[in-house]
């Protein structure tokens, strides 16, 4: 099997590459990559996302043919796809993170900035938060209610269809912080600087 980090250039994703590889020890081979072909032939796929909405969609349309290969992945072949912090805002139709930016419209939904009840709540969020498991998930399989997982973040994404949410935390209002839709996941959280239990997590994705 093969599972493909889409690696468009997009901020540091040394340590999502890392996790990958401790979990998949050498039974899954992980690849590293923007190649329109490899993505292709993967069994699954993780975009990960760092920086603002802005300048990871900017990145992702720099290299001609991605977000197609993407769309027709996810959306058309229904293949397993994770998306981690940005990666899964991106999923959203419009980002109003620096200025309007159309995301991959994926799952019906805007990213707006964390309302902080005037300075009552740190923006980044940067951290450790509990999370609130509110539906069963793949994912989330054998993962406790509750589990701390780790986040940098000012937007959170405002799905439209709320039967998508799978988890949420509690940080100036009830944050979406999970999502499952068929056959695309996302995390807010990053599971892999959560420790164990976000290794868990990527173990879970990968058996999928």
């Amino acid at each position: 099997m093969k599972v493909t980090i889409v690696d468009y250039k997009s901020g540091n994703i040394s340590s999502v590459i890392n996790s990958f590889k401790e979990v998949a020890k050498d039974k899954v081979n992980i690849e590293v990559t923007s190649d329109l072909k490899k993505i292709t032939s993967s069994d699954k796929v993780v975009l990960p996302g760092q920086g603002s909405f802005k300048s990871c969609v900017d990145a992702l349309n720099k290299i001609n043919g991605l977000t197609d290969t993407l769309n027709e992945f996810a959306i058309i072949n229904k293949r397993p796809l994770l998306g981690i912090c940005v990666g899964l805002q991106m999923f959203a139709d419009i980002g109003y993170e620096e200025t309007e930016t159309k995301g991959l419209g994926w799952i019906s939904g805007i990213v707006s900035k964390i309302d902080n009840q005037n300075g009552k709540f740190k923006l980044p969020h940067i951290g450790w938060n509990q999370i609130d498991i509110i539906k069963e998930s793949k994912i989330f399989k054998d993962i406790e209610n509750n589990s701390h997982m780790y986040f940098v973040h000012s937007y959170e994404f405002i799905p439209e269809d709320k039967k998508v949410i799978s988890a949420t935390i509690d940080y100036s209002s009830n944050i979406v912080c999970s999502v499952e839709k068929e056959n695309i996941f996302g995390t807010q959280f990053h599971p892999e600087k959560s420790d164990r239990i976000g290794l868990k997590i990527i173990d879970n994705f990968i058996n999928l």
